[in-house]
Parts: structure tokens; sequence; C-alpha cells
């Protein structure tokens, strides 16, 4: 709960990480990869301080069709912005 020396109050009432993704996110789809969902997460919990959605999604693809993707949502579209920037897990 302490990062960096600061308390952040979302981490301490648990209220960071959200169940649902509100119509005001910030938001992209990507294709998931094994254990993409959680090595995310925590990336996001280390390096950034908002609120945040991380869920799963339905998209299509142009050979199968309809197909499961991962819908990670942000509060703020700097944060969004920082994290395409920066999250080495994309990259993959």
């Amino acid at each position: 709960m302490l990062e960096k020396g600061k308390v952040n109050p979302l981490n301490v009432l648990e209220v960071r990480r959200l169940e649902f993704c509100p119509p005001y996110f910030e938001s992209i789809i990507i294709t998931p990869s094994y254990n993409l969902n959680s090595a995310i997460d925590d990336w996001i919990f280390s390096n950034l301080t908002g609120r945040y959605y991380i869920g799963p999604a339905i998209g299509t693809d142009q050979s199968t069709g309809l197909k499961q993707k991962l819908r990670i949502g942000f509060e703020t579209s700097k944060e969004m912005s920082y994290f395409m920037l920066a999250c080495p897990h994309l990259k993959y």
C-alpha cells in the first residue's frame, strides 16, 4: 500500500480496480496471450495510481469470427497514454 513514500487512498479502500468498465473510462481491447491478464494487472498496480478495469471482451477476427479479447480501461486518459507507451507486456 505504501508506494514511493505515499499511501494511495484507493488502495486502502480497495476500490482501485473496478469490476465493470464505466462508459467514461478510456479503454482499449487487446488479444490476450497466456498469463497476460495478471502480468498487466501487476504492472498497472505498481506503476499507476488511478482507478482501472481489466476484464473480458468480445472482438472479431477476420479468420475465425468472434474471439475472446481483453479490455483494459482507465479513468484518466493520461494514465492510458502512459500505459500504452511504457507497459512492456504490450510489445509481445
